[in-house]
């Protein structure tokens, strides 16, 4: 399959680098946004979810009408609504966006942020309810035949799921660094969300998912596709974007105030989450890894989520991307820190000529 791109949606004008404290959801700018990822040609949009945050579902189905191309990932935590009731709605979000419909499932990071939903299982836990919610969608999407299930999370009697996806299935994504997330993903995921490390550890990492694959016994054509996501911060020249990447970190920092971020200036490290974990490390070892992958960033917003900067021109964004893509990922994140003009940018400036270099190779492998 060709690699493909994704964005994170914003549902308002806040941003890391102005927020706007309590923002409630803007229908306008959330369409507009929507709207400008659907016109320079990314192919989804990840619509994330926090306990407190606004519901994935409703923005996904307003994204949803208001595009035409633009597949629509709902981030899901199995916590917080029943498998029956996922499979039927994420097959209607998918009936009505034409079969656009994605679900990237999290297992959950932190024990604190699960309790505030009622969730007391441990990680382990999670990751084996995580498994088996999988199944049962899997089974749900395969036939609108009743079927019962009596596993260790779930119970039901003659369930049966009339709600039919338009391709007959729904493409499933999980993420994590961890060996259960690699286990799980690797055995039973459509596509496997990596955050952005150095080429030597992104390689690692996807030999543990194809290995896991392949002990579940899935073929090498059924393996899971890999999504890679950085934050870039491109300008003219290799000058001015590192002008710009310094000047994002300012406000980073400066932002880092309990009042305008996910957390506060003293936040302990997100020690359950194993990704972060990760980041923190490698952030340890050096400010810039390979071409531009600049951490920093990782560090001003103590890893909380995907954090890791691709610093350059358009070339080396590129070129930076390019080297991903060869180590096999095929899905390309790509999220700034000026929301909606870093996307246009994004879409006038690095799409194009990463796919006008892929088109490139394509030729030549032909000829």
């Amino acid at each position: 399959m060709p690699v493909e791109f994704i964005s994170l949606t914003f549902p308002n004008a806040s941003t890391e680098l102005n927020p706007i404290a309590n923002a409630p959801i803007d229908p306008e700018y959330l369409v507009r946004y929507a709207r400008n990822l659907d016109d320079y040609a990314f192919n989804y949009t990840l619509v994330p979810y926090d306990s407190s945050y606004f519901d994935p579902f409703t923005t996904g189905a307003t994204i949803a009408a208001a595009t035409k191309n633009l597949k629509i990932i709902i981030a899901l935590r199995p916590n917080t609504l029943y498998p029956t009731v996922a499979a039927k709605a994420l097959a209607t979000l998918d009936q009505l966006s034409s079969g656009r419909a994605v679900v990237h499932f999290i297992a959950g990071g932190s024990d604190a942020d699960q309790a505030r939903e009622g969730d007391f299982l441990n990680k382990e836990q999670r990751y084996a309810r995580l498994e088996e919610y999988i199944r049962i969608l899997r089974r749900a999407w395969e036939s609108a035949d009743p079927f019962d299930w009596n596993g260790e999370y779930y119970q039901f009697k003659g369930f049966s799921n009339k709600v039919r996806p338009v391709n007959g299935t729904i493409p499933v994504s999980v993420g994590g660094s961890s060996d259960d997330a690699y286990r799980i993903g690797g055995a039973l995921a459509d596509i496997f969300g990596l955050w952005g490390e150095p080429l030597k550890e992104t390689k690692e990492q996807i030999d543990r998912i194809y290995a896991a694959a392949a002990a579940a016994g899935r073929p090498e054509s059924d393996r899971p596709r890999i999504w890679v996501t950085f934050r870039p911060i491109i300008a003219e020249t290799e000058e001015l974007a590192w002008e710009k990447a310094h000047r994002t970190l300012d406000a980073l920092k400066a932002n880092r105030a309990p009042a305008q971020s996910s957390g506060p200036a003293a936040a302990p490290p997100p020690v359950q989450n194993v990704g972060s974990q990760r980041l923190l490390d490698i952030a340890a070892r050096g400010e810039v890894q390979d071409r531009a992958l600049w951490y920093p960033t990782v560090t001003a917003t103590n890893a909380r989520g995907a954090s890791t900067a691709l610093v350059g021109s358009p070339k080396t964004i590129k070129e930076s991307i390019l080297d991903y893509v060869d180590l096999g990922a095929e899905l390309i994140s790509i999220r700034g820190y000026d929301n909606l003009n870093d996307a246009i940018d994004y879409g006038r400036y690095v799409l194009p000529p990463v796919r006008e270099a892929l088109k490139e190779r394509e030729a030549h492998y032909k000829a």
